[in-house]
């Protein structure tokens, strides 16, 4: 498959690796899943203590054929959690809510339900007691949603079990919008602004659709995710591979951000919960660093199934000495993200296809276990 290399202006090339040598070190581990699994294209990008490369892949677009650039605008999937978890702390940094805070106590339509006993913290943790993985196709607007959640009933007491779902952190950004005064949306555009995202999105303007790649499904047919209930809480954000490195530099603190927004990063990456392979923050996952790759693929393929949950108390602050990563799949695109924060290494890959989380976390896994040399 055809790829082009983005060069970088010789003074952000300046630096340990020269980019021949993080081309191959790419190279190496990307090309194999490409023709492994057909995967159209692909945006790559990665930053060596804020010195980026980033390599384009194949297509973006199959008819008319365009090719993946930097700029092209993937969707992230379940990456979309990490910024509704960043909503949720600055609203507490800005003393609108309190993770510890029942679901109840900002949702009077709750009150008498199980959200009594479920705080906003196992909303953003997988622990709020057993969520399925999707919404019921059956609730299809808000009315019909509150119903829901008022019947649900959980499967073990909150904090006891890591059970992965659209609908808890879905919750929780609509939580996070009402105490804020707001729409998700709004507030999600004003994030990504501070962050410097400057061209990612939960609705793509009119203006960005060329730049917006279709995703491809299993039987090859072109596809876009749909806005479904609690798709921009949960996997609606559209984003390239400059944006998407930059965040990345920010949750490892290179670059500039607002003190709040710093603040609001800083406190997702608390790990409050142990389940199997790894430790759960809000929505991040991390791990020891060095991780063994047998360990990193475990850990990343926990999320269709509960699995038993850990308090860790009193909650692991922030480290360095660890990998942090998120997956994400719509029907047509797959995403993935980690860094390092005492390395400042970071790698971003953005695809038009899904595929299986085991080969995402093998192939980041061996690009920055070599950046990390």
């Amino acid at each position: 498959m055809a790829s082009t290399f983005c060069a970088l202006s010789p003074a952000l090339a300046a630096g340990p690796f020269q980019n021949a040598q993080v081309r191959q070190i790419i190279d190496e581990a990307v090309k194999p899943i490409i023709a492994q699994f057909g995967l159209p294209g692909m945006a790559v990008a990665v930053t060596v203590d804020g010195q980026r490369h980033f390599i384009a892949y194949g297509l973006a677009s199959k008819d008319p054929q365009l090719p993946v650039t930097r700029d092209t605008l993937f969707e992230l999937g379940s990456i979309s959690k990490t910024f509704t978890a960043t909503l949720a702390t600055f609203a507490e940094v800005q003393g609108r809510l309190k993770l510890t805070d029942s679901v109840s106590r900002h949702m009077p339509e709750l009150k008498g339900s199980a959200f009594d006993k479920v705080r906003l913290l196992d909303l953003a943790t997988h622990t709020a007691g057993g969520f399925p993985l999707q919404l019921p196709g059956n609730v299809k607007d808000r009315g019909q949603l509150i119903a829901y959640y008022r019947a649900w009933k959980p499967a073990s007491a909150p904090g006891t079990r890591r059970s992965y779902a659209n609908p808890s952190i879905g919750l929780l950004g609509i939580v996070t919008a009402r105490a804020m005064d707001a729409s998700f949306t709004s507030l999600a555009e004003g994030l990504f602004d501070d962050l410097g995202m400057r061209r990612t999105y939960i609705d793509v303007p009119a203006a960005e659709m060329k730049s917006y790649a279709w995703g491809y499904s299993r039987d090859g047919k072109p596809v876009r995710v749909s806005g479904a209930l609690l798709a921009d809480e949960a996997y609606g954000v559209k984003s390239n591979a400059v944006d998407m490195i930059r965040f990345l530099e920010v949750n490892m603190g290179i670059g500039t951000v607002p003190e709040r927004i710093a603040k609001s990063l800083h406190a997702t990456r608390i790990g409050y919960f142990r389940s199997g392979e790894l430790t759960q923050d809000l929505i991040w996952e991390q791990y020891p660093y060095p991780v063994a790759l047998d360990t990193f693929i475990a850990g990343n393929t926990m999320n269709q199934k509960a699995h038993p949950a850990t308090l860790i108390d009193p909650p692991l602050a922030p480290r360095d000495d660890v990998i942090v990563n998120k997956t994400g799949s719509t029907l047509g695109f797959g995403a993935y993200v980690a860094f390092v924060p005492g390395r400042k290494i970071g790698i971003v890959m953005l695809a038009n296809k899904a595929y299986p989380n085991e080969a995402r976390v093998q192939a980041a896994h061996q690009v920055l276990s070599r950046l990390a040399e």
